[in-house]
């Protein structure tokens, strides 16, 4: 099923899936034939967007590929994180992840995020510790599809002893946390990902998200892969924090 199809399908039919952060008036315009056609642009210049999400219609930053350094403060232990973020055009996009889990280990923890049945900007994270690298990225590669294309999925690895982290949100961008970066910067250019400090992302302006029943079904099916167990979850909390 396509973007529009999931997003239409939503919509009116008032699914708990649907996500929107935040839109206005845009929302006003669903029935309207333009904002049917903006929806239906996946392709900006040499930039694939995934299913998951769209910018909205007054957008005013186009999607990119590149990333651009940021730091993170850590408010409990007042340390400074150094960040990369990055957008990768679909064709790029999930092997590039796999390529970046790969850098973490041998054994890595687990962060499954799901906003599926939650309101607005509300997620649920799920948690699983030491699991080997290539079961893991074996077991990710059969839910493709979901991660990709689920505007309610998010995944974060993560290797406590580093300590480094691979966050693959819910917008399907790239967020790389901890030191050194170089080995992923690396990765990330030798993918066609280059740095652009000035970029912008989908996340800084008005966007859509969408889901549907059968990723919310893929994604149950995916926790219970990876063995983590429905109650060991927590409301609303960042996925993967680490204690830099």
């Amino acid at each position: 099923m396509g973007f529009l199809q999931q997003f239409f399908q939503n919509v009116f039919q008032q699914s708990p899936a649907f996500q929107h952060s935040p839109l206005s008036d845009n929302l006003r315009q669903l029935q309207s034939q333009q904002f049917h056609a903006h929806l239906g642009i996946d392709t900006y210049g040499d930039f694939r967007l995934t299913d998951a999400v769209r910018p909205g219609m007054n957008a005013k930053v186009p999607p990119t590929q590149g990333y651009r350094h940021e730091v993170y403060q850590d408010e409990e232990s007042g340390s400074s994180v150094p960040v990369i973020m990055a957008a990768a055009s679909r064709d790029v996009l999930f092997p590039l992840f796999m390529q970046l889990v790969q850098r973490l280990g041998e054994t890595v923890d687990v962060v499954l995020e799901s906003s599926h049945n939650h309101e607005a900007n509300g997620h649920v994270d799920y948690y699983r510790e030491q699991i080997d690298t290539p079961v893991l990225i074996s077991t990710l590669w059969d839910y493709e599809d979901l991660l990709i294309n689920d505007g309610c999925t998010g995944i974060a690895v993560l290797n406590p002893n580093t300590p480094q982290e691979i966050q693959f949100d819910e917008h399907k961008l790239l967020i790389m946390y901890g030191s050194p970066l170089e080995p992923f910067e690396f990765l990330l250019e030798n993918n066609g990902v280059f740095c652009n400090e000035e970029m912008g992302f989908i996340t800084e302006a008005d966007h859509v998200h969408t889901s549907s029943e059968d990723y919310r079904d893929q994604f149950e099916q995916l926790r219970t892969q990876l063995g983590i167990d429905a109650d060991f979850g927590s409301a609303n909390q960042p996925p993967g924090e680490l204690n830099f």
